[in-house]
C-alpha cells in the first residue's frame, strides 16, 4: 500500500524527481539507505529488508538508475512454495535486469528510473505489463498508474502536479529543496486520519493489512547521478516533519 509520486521531465537533460512513502509491517525490520550489497551489487545503495535481504528502494549513481517496488494484490492465489522475496526484483532492476515473464513473486508495481526515462512494470500473478510514463507528474499505489479508482490518487494527483510549478528550479536549488512543496502537501494530507482511503500517510490495518507508513525517500535522478534522501516517521502511520538525509 505504498505511494510513489514521480515527475518525468520534458527534456532528457532535466532530472526526474521521485518521492516514495513506504508502508510495511512495523515488526518487519529494515535498514536505512546504505551500501548493503557490496559483493553482489557493488555501488548500489538502498533501503534493505533486513529479513529477506532485498531492497524496497535501491539506486546506482553510476548508471543513473533507481527502482522502487509497491506491493500489488494477486488476481489469483499463488502457492507460497517456491515464491521469492519481491526485494530481489528491485536489486535486479537497478542492475539493468528486467523481471521474467512470470516473476516467482507475489504481485507488484515496479517503478524504474534510468536517466530521464521512467517505466512501471506491473505483475499481478497472471500477466506482466510495462508502461513508459509520459512527461508530467504521476502517482502510483497498489493499482495502475494515475488510477482514478484509487482514492488517494484521485484526491491528490492534480494537487501534486500543480505544486511542481512552485518548486525551486535551476542549479542553485539544493536537491532536497526542490521537494519542499511536495513535503508541504504530505503534511497537509496528514489532516486526514490515517485510516481514510484518501490518506497518503496511512494505517492499512482496518483494510486487513498489517502495514502502516514507516518512512519516505526523496530522490533526484539526473545527468550528475542519483541523490537519495531518507527519513523515518517517529510513530508508524503518523506524519511528523522529517529532516531527510
Amino acid at each position: 500500500m505504498c505511494t510513489v509520486i514521480v515527475h518525468v521531465p520534458q527534456a532528457a537533460d532535466d532530472p526526474v524527481r521521485l518521492l516514495a512513502v513506504r508502508d510495511e509491517d512495523p515488526g518487519r525490520p529494515w535498514d536505512p539507505v546504505g551500501p548493503w550489497w557490496p559483493d553482489t551489487y557493488p555501488g548500489v545503495v538502498g533501503v534493505r529488508d533486513a529479513r529477506a535481504g532485498g531492497a524496497w528502494l535501491a539506486a546506482d549513481a553510476d548508471s543513473r538508475r533507481l527502482a522502487v517496488l509497491l506491493n500489488r494484490k494477486d488476481i489469483e492465489d499463488l502457492p507460497e512454495e517456491g515464491l521469492e522475496s519481491r526485494g530481489g526484483v528491485v536489486l535486479e532492476a537497478v542492475a539493468g535486469r528486467a523481471p521474467g515473464e512470470r516473476p516467482p513473486t507475489h504481485g507488484f508495481n515496479l517503478v524504474e528510473v534510468e536517466g530521464a526515462s521512467v517505466v512501471v512494470t506491473t505483475w499481478d500473478g497472471g500477466a506482466l505489463r510495462t508502461a513508459r510514463l509520459e512527461p508530467g507528474t504521476h502517482m502510483i499505489a497498489h493499482d495502475d498508474v494515475d488510477d482514478e479508482a484509487t482514492p488517494r490518487i484521485a484526491h491528490w494527483l492534480t494537487t501534486f502536479a500543480d505544486a511542481h510549478a512552485k518548486s525551486p528550479q535551476g542549479d542553485a536549488a539544493a536537491p532536497i529543496d526542490w521537494f519542499a512543496p511536495w513535503f508541504a502537501l504530505l503534511e497537509a494530507s496528514a489532516d486526514l486520519p490515517p485510516t481514510d482511503d484518501r490518506a497518503i500517510i496511512r494505517d492499512n490495518r482496518p483494510l486487513g493489512y498489517p502495514t502502516l507508513s514507516l518512512l519516505m525517500c526523496a530522490a533526484t535522478i539526473g545527468p550528475d547521478g542519483v541523490e537519495v534522501a531518507y527519513g523515518a516517521f517517529d510513530e508508524p502511520g503518523h506524519w511528523n516533519a522529517l529532516t531527510l538525509a
